[in-house]
């Protein structure tokens, strides 16, 4: 995977003033954290981090920060703080890494061939149950994706997480199997199975509970020790 270069400068104050103050000047306040050694202030130029937010990858996407000229950190964009209103990035956290260490990272998947697909064919539709499998690896081997192949897939078929093709290097951070789509009928119109004109006045009057869960979606990295 390449590396983008990332040129930024030291901050030497923390706080809100002096933070409002870098955004005037078109840049972003940023810290750099991990691999055993002592945190870092930096800002960098906001159109550069805006053009990198823009490109799919950025969390997987390495990048050599070199600050001042003199410091030179191999890091990962872990998060970006966002302006609520404008949707601006106002803070960034980069981790530090080194070539050994092990990284825990959501990669994306991508599926191809629906087109011909007899399922889909035959109105079969896509049920996307992950858009993205957690994997170990080292910096070295950071995939961009993964691609499953849905040509011949037919209504009923399902996609787990140990059909698709791991590079070397990489595993998948869940030791059992789980499906990540599967190819299903169009959903159909709920029908009434009992007629309103025969259910009791009390059932009729029931209310209906509905309860839902809320997804998480987190990609974290662990250094080997």
């Amino acid at each position: 995977m390449k590396t983008v270069s990332l040129n930024a400068t030291k901050r030497e104050k923390a706080g809100k003033g002096a933070s409002r103050a870098i955004r005037l000047k078109g840049f972003v306040p940023a810290v750099v954290y991990g691999d055993k050694l002592a945190p870092e202030m930096i800002a960098i130029e906001e159109k550069f981090l805006v053009a990198e937010m823009n490109k799919k990858g950025l969390w997987t996407r390495q990048y050599e920060i070199n600050v001042d000229g003199k410091d030179k950190h191999l890091v990962l964009c872990q998060d970006i703080q966002k302006h609520p209103v404008s949707n601006r990035p106002i803070h960034a956290d980069f981790l530090r890494i080194s070539k050994t260490s092990i990284l825990t990272l959501d990669i994306p998947l991508q599926f191809i061939g629906e087109d011909v697909a007899p399922g889909f064919k035959k109105g079969g539709v896509l049920n996307i149950v992950h858009r993205t499998v957690e994997v170990k690896c080292t910096p070295d081997n950071i995939p961009e994706s993964f691609t499953l192949d849905l040509s011949k897939a037919e209504i009923g078929d399902t996609f787990n997480a140990f059909d698709i093709q791991l590079p070397e290097g990489v595993k998948l951070s869940a030791k059992e199997d789980f499906t990540v789509a599967s190819v299903v009928t169009p959903q159909e119109e709920i029908k009434e199975t009992t007629p309103a004109a025969t259910a009791p006045a009390a059932d009729a009057a029931a209310p209906a509970a509905d309860a839902t869960a809320p997804a998480a979606d987190a990609s974290k990295t662990e250094e080997k020790k």
